[in-house]
């Protein structure tokens, strides 16, 4: 759909998808399993993808580092990876959560 020049592009949704886990480690290897599962769905970015906790949802933790590559797409590494990024990944590498976490609030991003 094109729009003409000075018109906005409608409002994309979001889709808020509460859980029963109670673990960072646990939400995040979820958000992993639903990308790899619903990964070919062209109306989901799970690049975008945060986390929170239910009583505190203005502070969300990135999964996914999501930076543009070369001509291939998009970074499908953890957020705050070492090394450079890739396209593909092996989700079986991927630690039952993100490497990069702790239980502190430096681990969530205040948005």
């Amino acid at each position: 759909m094109t729009f003409a020049t000075g018109d906005r592009l409608p409002p994309r949704w979001i889709i808020h998808l509460p859980t029963t886990l109670t673990s960072l480690d646990e939400v995040t290897a979820l958000a992993v399993a639903l990308r790899d599962s619903l990964g070919h769905l062209s109306v989901l970015d799970f690049g975008e993808t945060t986390l929170s906790e239910e009583d505190a949802q203005f502070l969300r933790t990135r999964v996914f580092c999501d930076a543009k590559l070369d001509g291939t797409g998009r970074c499908r590494r953890p957020d705050a990876h070492g090394g450079p990024c890739a396209a593909m990944i092996d989700s079986t590498l991927w630690k039952s959560g993100c490497p990069q976490h702790t239980d502190t609030p430096t681990s969530a991003k205040a948005w």
